[in-house]
C-alpha cells in the first residue's frame, strides 16, 4: 500500500471541505492507505470518512499555551507520527502550523506553492509545490491540489463520502424535524432571535418541529429561549460531533448561520440553507451536489422572507 498522511488540523469547516478531495483520492487510487493528523477537538470528524485508516490527534493549540509543560506530550506525539514511514505527506492546509506538523513525520511533503498557500512561508518545507488558484471555493482548491499531486482528473460531482453512525438519541422524538443552527461564538454572525422564532413557527405549520443545538453555555441560553418561544421546539443536550452528524443527517432541512455544523449538514447530504451576516460565502460557503444555498454576505444579512423561501424550496 502507498502510505499517505493528510495534514489538516482545523477548523471544523476546513476539515469538512477536505472530504471531497479525500473521496476523489480514494476512488482514483484505491491502493492508498490514508492517515490523518487533526486537532484533538476535531478528531471525530475524519472518522466519519471510510477512506481514513488512522487518525492521529494533535494538541498544537494547547501545547503552544504551555510549551514547557507539554514537552513530554509533544515528544510522544512525534514518536507516534514517526512510527510510519510515509510515501507522501500532503499538507492541504497551507499554514505554518500545518507545515510544522507535516515536518515531524517521515516522508516527502507536498502542498501549495508560495502564491497558492494561505501562508506562503509554509511552502518552504514542501519537497513538491503546486499552483492552485486562490479565487475559488476551498473545496475546489483541495480537490485540485490532490488531483495535481496524484495525477488524476476531477469531475463536477462533489462527493463528501461520509458514513454517518447509527446512534440512539433518547431525547429525539420520532417527529419530522428541522435543525436550526442559531449558535455562533461571534455576535456579528448572529441572525435576530425574532427571525428564528418566526421561522420555527412557520415550519411547525408544516408539521416540522425545530431543534436548536448549541455549543457553549451562552449558546445554550439562547437555544433555550428560542425553544421556549415555539411549541414543541427542542433545545437538545450538548452533542459530540458524531451525534451532531446523526442529528443533521435525519433532518428534513438545516438552516444555520456560518458555522461548522452548517458545512457538516451539506456533507451529510441534507438540504441546507446557510445564513451569512458577517462573512462572504463565495470562497467558503456551503457547497454540495445536493441542495445547498448561501444567503447574505458580510454586513448584509438576509431577511426572513428570503430565508423562508429558500427553506421551502429545500423542502420541496
Amino acid at each position: 500500500m502507498f502510505q499517505t498522511l493528510i495534514v489538516r488540523l482545523s477548523s471544523m469547516g476546513d476539515i469538512i471541505h477536505n472530504f471531497p478531495a479525500l473521496s476523489d483520492l480514494a476512488r482514483h487510487r484505491p491502493d492508498i492507505a490514508i492517515d490523518w493528523v487533526v486537532e484533538e477537538s476535531f478528531a471525530d470528524l475524519p472518522s466519519l470518512h471510510p477512506a481514513v485508516r488512522s487518525i492521529i490527534p494533535t494538541a498544537l493549540r494547547r501545547w503552544r499555551k504551555a510549551p514547557l509543560k507539554s514537552k513530554a506530550e509533544f515528544l510522544n506525539f512525534r514518536a507516534h507520527i514517526r512510527s510510519c514511514k510515509y510515501d507522501l505527506i500532503l499538507d492541504s492546509q497551507g499554514l505554518i502550523k500545518s507545515a510544522f506538523i507535516a515536518k515531524q513525520a517521515i516522508g516527502p511533503i507536498s502542498g501549495y506553492d508560495r502564491q497558492s498557500a494561505r501562508e506562503g512561508l509554509a511552502s518552504l518545507v514542501y519537497h513538491k509545490q503546486y499552483s492552485v488558484a486562490r479565487d475559488q471555493h476551498a473545496i475546489q482548491r483541495n480537490r485540485q491540489l490532490s488531483a495535481h499531486i496524484f495525477n488524476y482528473t476531477i469531475d463536477n460531482k462533489i462527493d463528501y463520502g461520509l458514513k454517518v453512525p447509527q446512534l440512539d438519541l433518547p431525547w429525539l422524538a420520532k417527529s419530522r424535524y428541522a435543525v436550526l443552527l442559531s449558535a455562533t461564538s461571534r455576535r456579528d454572525k448572529e441572525w435576530p432571535e425574532a427571525h428564528w422564532i418566526d421561522l420555527a413557527k412557520r415550519l411547525l405549520e408544516l408539521n416540522i418541529i425545530a431543534i436548536f443545538p448549541w455549543g457553549s453555555m451562552l449558546e445554550q441560553e439562547r437555544s433555550q429561549r428560542l425553544a421556549a418561544a415555539v411549541p414543541y421546539a427542542l433545545c437538545p443536550p450538548r452533542l459530540n460531533l458524531a451525534e451532531a452528524a446523526y442529528l443533521l443527517a435525519g433532518s428534513q432541512i438545516v438552516v444555520g448561520v456560518d458555522t461548522g455544523l452548517a458545512h457538516l449538514a451539506a456533507a451529510v447530504a441534507v438540504p441546507v440553507v446557510a445564513i451569512f451576516c458577517a462573512s462572504d460565502p463565495l470562497l467558503t460557503g456551503v457547497l454540495a451536489s445536493t441542495y445547498a444555498v448561501n444567503l447574505g454576505s458580510n454586513g448584509a444579512p438576509p431577511d426572513l422572507n428570503s430565508v423562508w423561501q429558500a427553506t421551502k424550496d429545500g423542502l420541496a
